[in-house]
């Protein structure tokens, strides 16, 4: 899913970036010749028809709507099924649990659990391929964005699936990622461009140890 040069990523920011459905389509898709380098196979290992890779050219909002081409088939048969309201209940349980591994796989792999360490993941330029969005509040305790372009909103939209529904599939996940990396943090917003609102406030607050 991006624009962003792969070969600088190191372990640590590739499994953080990696963990959260949301950021899965701003990664790409890695080629044959990677794919069998990370595995450790020799480059010149003859590679199966169906791993050869095809010459394509996809903008990264193709490429994300093609990765969620199948979800958004899925949520529409549900829609029908089981209606709207169970519907968004499910999809909440599913994207909290998503933010949840989020936030331990990089704690897992992080060198602390400071604050700065945890909010470094959302610096600009960081998701620039995806995002356009800057730092409008930077303290010891809080860190918040506004986000006035989001490829997730975008490609959600054009399937008629923005609202509450893009919202609690995607967005929701946003709220259990910091507690998990960290219990003392915590995210607050109010407005996401998903639910239609002019801009996302994301807004990352470091709570006080009352014990």
């Amino acid at each position: 899913m991006k624009a962003e040069d792969h070969s600088t990523l190191n372990r640590r920011e590739l499994l953080t970036r990696t963990a959260p459905a949301c950021a899965l389509g701003c990664l790409g898709l890695a080629s044959v010749p990677e794919m069998l380098a990370a595995a450790g196979c020799p480059a010149g290992q003859e590679v199966h028809k169906f791993d050869v890779t095809q010459e394509r050219t996809l903008s990264a909002k193709q490429l994300l709507s093609l990765q969620y081409s199948q979800l958004f088939g899925f949520i529409q048969n549900m829609k029908e099924e089981i209606g709207e309201k169970e519907l968004i209940r499910l999809l909440k349980l599913h994207s909290n649990a998503v933010g949840r591994q989020a936030g331990e796989s990089q704690a897992a792999n992080s060198p602390d659990r400071e604050f700065q360490t945890y909010v470094a993941t959302f610096r600009p330029p960081r998701y620039a391929g995806s995002l356009t969005h800057e730092v409008v509040v930077d303290t010891e305790d809080v860190f918040e964005l506004k986000v006035t372009e989001c490829i997730w909103a975008t490609v959600f939209k054009d399937a008629g699936l923005d609202g509450e529904i893009g919202h609690a599939a995607v967005c929701n996940m946003d709220y259990a990622w910091p507690t998990a990396f960290n219990p003392h943090f915590k995210m607050e917003r109010d407005k996401t461009l998903m639910q239609g609102h002019d801009r996302c406030n994301h807004r990352y607050v470091k709570v006080a140890d009352t014990e």
